[in-house]
């Protein structure tokens, strides 16, 4: 106890990352970047075309405003730090700042996890019932959900991340990964983490699963009501309407599943973390391509006067 009550937080972490492989930092190093800058325009675009045009002032476009906010953000917590350990020879990272990390990926997250939920209910309420969508989806209403769920993800994160803050470490500031995540700073606890191992796994399940469940649920429905459209026109515009959110939910999914659901033999250490570098980097940036896709083509098929705004997208 006297041992556990002398121990102090580290100044800095030493952030491993790719060290193992430094033949492999520079490309890297460029590929990350160009991916970091795909992400950050492609999202800005959309934000900006979405608010600016006022034929895409609509639930639909107001939560992909608010996904490109939260992937720009997302990106902007892990890359930057990222790039500048690829390129110089020290891997460090203050204390402050994996605290700042792992609070907002956890916060980012889980918000993300509900607006997709919330994303899908829109798209469920635009073709299972789009004589009262307007109704249902009154601006009121949007703006509640989409304050649910940045509040409902910054919650279960000062919960969690709060917790493992509290933890007392055990003087090995090494953290052999390129960014800081709640289970990483656990393991250099000296203590029992069991409590904080319960307090992260009961929110995922609310915040993973349960969205899921919802989406599911609600692409159910839609795939039973475009069963019912007679016309092939009809048909193909419902198709276009969910296909980028289904694009989005698949990349999301995809990605967590094959990162923290394989049984533990089946990934070494090394392969997870370029898992994680796809799920970071190069997800949000593919997520972006599906995104800005459907927003051309739903602009120049409904707006033709913001054909040429688009058009060089």
């Amino acid at each position: 106890m006297m041992e556990i009550a002398n121990v102090t937080s580290p100044e800095v972490f030493v952030l491993l990352g790719f060290s193992a492989r430094p033949s492999l930092e520079t490309v890297l190093f460029i590929v990350v970047l160009g991916f970091y800058v795909v992400s950050i325009l492609g999202n800005g675009i959309i934000i900006l075309v979405s608010r600016t045009d006022v034929h895409l002032h609509t639930p639909m476009y107001f939560f992909l405003a608010n996904l490109s906010f939260l992937d720009m953000s997302f990106t902007t917590s892990i890359v930057p730090r990222l790039l500048a350990n690829l390129w110089g020879p020290q891997k460090t990272i203050s204390y402050g700042g994996c605290v700042v990390q792992f609070y907002i990926s956890h916060w980012l997250g889980a918000t993300e996890c509900v607006l997709l939920a919330t994303m899908s209910y829109d798209r469920y309420a635009a073709i299972c019932r789009p004589l009262h969508y307007t109704v249902i989806m009154h601006p009121q209403l949007c703006l509640g959900l989409a304050l649910a769920s940045w509040l409902g993800g910054l919650t279960t994160s000062m919960v969690g991340s709060t917790l493992t803050v509290l933890l007392p470490l055990c003087g090995n500031n090494c953290i052999d990964h390129f960014f800081c995540e709640m289970p990483l700073i656990m393991q250099l606890a000296c203590v029992d983490t069991s409590l904080n191992e319960m307090e992260m796994y009961l929110p995922s399940f609310v915040f993973v699963v349960l969205p899921l469940g919802l989406i599911l649920v609600s692409y159910g429905h839609i795939a039973r009501a475009m069963l019912k459209i007679r016309s092939a026109e009809g048909r193909r515009k419902a198709f276009n309407t969910c296909s980028s959110h289904v694009a989005v939910v698949s990349l999301f999914y995809g990605s967590i599943i094959f990162m923290y659901l394989q049984p533990a033999k089946s990934t070494s250490h090394e392969q997870g973390k370029f898992i994680a570098l796809f799920y970071t980097v190069v997800t949000p940036a593919l997520r972006n391509t599906e995104v800005k896709s459907a927003l051309r083509h739903t602009v120049l098929e409904n707006c033709c006067g913001s054909a040429g705004k688009l058009a060089q997208i």
